[in-house]
């Protein structure tokens, strides 16, 4: 969803017992030169939520796709760690530097830039996409789909991919920082949200709740491991075992996928993720699994063969995927659309009012527009340790030569100049996609990415399409999505007085990790599970949309079932519609009305993680509705833990696969069979 994904964002919770950092306690405190800002503790802790948060965004993406924003969790698990870390080393005699907010940022910076590359890199979509199970998945007589356009995936060819296409988005925009969060004043939510949590962590008002937040994080993310655990003792050797596989509403709502499968993370989403999110994807799943699916299936025989394969593209599978797709299509391009006009009508505004873009409101005689003094150190520590432009721009042109050189060695099918035609619209794309992410805190990277897919596969055409159009989308989602992380990031560091320049070298760092860190990864999933299998856990939803879109832009629509393109139409047009109505209507008619990337999820992958996430988002209302101050400063921590505590059973978990250790028992369920 967005990022198939990143419209879970985090706009609330553990916010409102966060004090802002005032100006007299920011003066008062003496802000820590840049390098001391970095530290090993930090680069160590760093590494190892990396790797959490890796094992995590891998599991979301082969499963449902949706990753809710993780930078809130990275900053209270940051804090957590290095506070467990300095208290054990406390014992043994052995003072600690002082833990400050800034610290705190940079580990929180760098988690988020490892994390970001198993998203942007591709592993659960284009990546992923161009394996032979995927290949074989859509059919081996499926026009445009051939033999020759399968690239395994390999840790070698993996690893040097990402080291070669993920640092230039850090280059592309950095040398715009001060436009976006001084200049734009862009609140960058998520952004925001971290920075106000890591202000109250290091403040002495805020430590009590502080530290209740992190024991509510504790409690639940054991409480969350152990439920894992004890799930597994039930789950059997396939996967139609176990409680993921509970009929919890029926045997017949059952079999249209509508079930609660007890998961945590899903639940841990819902709590995260607003409201409208998590009713806009039930909502799908009523649309599609409850009423046009069954319709679509009385038509096998009429509109398609009735003796397809449940996995046959001519058949109900072909539905499915295409129409989500249209959906996530139309909403992207709408989004799109709307925030280049945005952004273009505030450019022009802005020359016409002041003929240039200032750094900071000049002063009248009668002081009116005076910055208080909180935003003018927060102004001067931003703006002190600056990251040159001639680097910038000299960085950006060195990797993309480096990257056009590289890139046709591992995909021959891509040329250099459309790697290089790429990288020239690429700082633009990622212009408009930061720049949207500061006002809704809805990253549209696999939008872009989907675009540039269908206009370079075309571009190719028979001889090399498919693969070129994934990889191209794989060079263009790495850079517009790191480019919108960095920025989020240095809203961050602006609000904690985070020099840029530790921020930059922290994303650098955590950049080369996550280069490292996503592929081992995911090789972990990739060789303990049955990564792509439909009918199993890891299905990889998205890595079979991504290969279908390559393939449609080389091909066309003609091997649609019948009467497919037309629903795919209608639904293009109505998920444009519903976003024109959102934004045309008042506010308080608009929260109600559903986001269409948020409905088209469950079209393809199915209705139980919907209500998973719908009941995370009943319990917050709840919550809300008994005590709003409690839920505020404790709904994040719960989610969290609920995530984090999955994310950690999914190493024994993976260890258990390889070692060829199955589970004791399998629980299953079957109708009941009257007797006499």
């Amino acid at each position: 969803m967005g990022s198939e994904a990143d419209a879970a964002d985090l706009t609330g919770p553990l916010l409102a017992g966060a004090p802002p950092a005032t100006a007299t306690a920011a003066e008062a405190e003496a802000v820590p030169p840049w390098r001391e800002q970095l530290t090993v503790r930090g680069i160590v802790v760093s590494a190892i939520l990396g790797v959490l948060f890796c094992l995590i965004t891998h599991k979301l993406n082969l499963t449902v796709g949706i990753v809710p924003s993780l930078n809130v969790a990275a900053g209270l698990l940051g804090y957590f760690l290095v506070r467990a870390w300095t208290a054990a080393l406390a014992r043994f005699g052995i003072v600690s530097k002082p833990f400050t907010k800034q610290e705190n940022t940079v580990i929180q910076t760098c988690v988020v830039a490892c994390s970001g590359l198993a998203f942007s890199g591709g592993f659960g979509t284009y990546m992923l996409a161009m394996d032979q199970k995927t290949y074989e998945l859509i059919g081996t007589d499926y026009p445009g789909n051939r033999a020759v356009d399968v690239i395994n995936p390999s840790l070698s060819w993996m690893i040097g991919f990402m080291f070669v296409v993920s640092f230039l988005g850090l280059f592309s925009l950095v040398a715009l920082r001060k436009v976006m969060v001084i200049d734009y004043k862009l609140t960058y939510p998520s952004g925001t949200a971290t920075a106000m949590l890591i202000n109250s962590f290091h403040t002495t008002t805020g430590a009590e709740l502080a530290e209740k937040q992190v024991s509510c994080l504790g409690k639940y993310l054991s409480i969350s491991f152990i439920w894992n655990l004890f799930k597994w003792f039930f789950s059997g050797v396939g996967d139609s075992c176990g409680f993921d596989n509970f009929p919890s509403l029926g045997l017949a709502a059952f079999k249209n996928t509508f079930y609660f499968d007890f998961s945590p993370t899903y639940i841990g989403c819902g709590l995260i993720c607003p409201h409208i999110v998590n009713c806009s994807a039930l909502l799908g799943a009523i649309i599609s699994w409850g009423f046009l699916w069954p319709y679509i299936s009385t038509k096998a025989g009429e509109w398609y063969p009735a003796d397809l394969g449940s996995n046959d593209f001519k058949g109900l599978y072909g539905y499915k995927v295409f129409i989500s797709v249209s959906v996530i299509l139309g909403d992207g391009i709408y989004n799109l659309i709307k925030i280049i006009y945005a952004t273009i009508k505030e450019i022009m505004n802005a020359r016409s009012k002041q003929g240039r873009l200032p750094l900071v409101r000049v002063q009248d005689d009668n002081g009116t527009s005076k910055l208080s003094s909180e935003e003018k150190l927060l102004n001067e520590v931003f703006v002190k340790d600056s990251i040159p432009p001639w680097l910038a721009g000299s960085g950006y042109v060195c990797l993309a030569a480096i990257s056009t050189a590289t890139v046709p060695m591992l995909f021959p099918q891509l040329k250099w100049y459309l790697v290089l035609s790429a990288y020239v619209v690429a700082p633009l794309l990622a212009f408009c996609n930061s720049y949207g992410t500061g006002l809704t805190d809805w990253s549209l990277a696999s939008t872009y990415g989907k675009i540039g897919l269908f206009i370079f596969a075309s571009w190719v055409g028979q001889n090399g399409g498919v693969i070129a159009g994934l990889a191209v989308c794989g060079v263009m989602m790495s850079i517009v999505s790191t480019a919108a992380d960095l920025m989020q990031d240095f809203k961050t560091g602006y609000l904690t007085l985070s020099s840029p320049r530790s921020m930059f070298v922290s994303q650098l760092i955590g950049t080369a990790l996550g280069c490292v860190i996503a592929p081992l990864t995911f090789w972990l999933y990739w060789t303990a599970f049955d990564i792509g299998n439909p009918d199993g856990m890891f299905k990889a939803p998205y890595a079979v949309i991504f290969r279908e879109m390559s393939i449609l832009g080389v091909e066309g629509f003609s091997a649609l079932p019948q009467h497919c393109l037309a629903i795919c139409y209608f639904f293009f047009f109505a998920a444009i519609a519903i976003n024109l109505l959102r934004d045309v209507t008042p506010g308080s008619v608009s929260k109600f009305i559903p986001l269409p990337m948020a409905m088209a999820v469950p079209f393809y992958i199915g209705a139980y993680f919907a209500i998973d996430m719908f009941v995370g988002t009943v319990i917050l209302f709840v919550w809300e509705r008994v005590n709003r101050k409690e839920s505020e400063d404790f709904a994040g921590a719960v989610a969290s833990g609920l995530i984090c505590g999955d994310g950690i059973w999914s190493v024994p978990s993976a260890i258990l696969s390889i070692m060829r250790i199955d589970p004791p028992m399998c629980m299953y369920f079957k109708p009941s069979v009257a007797y006499g």
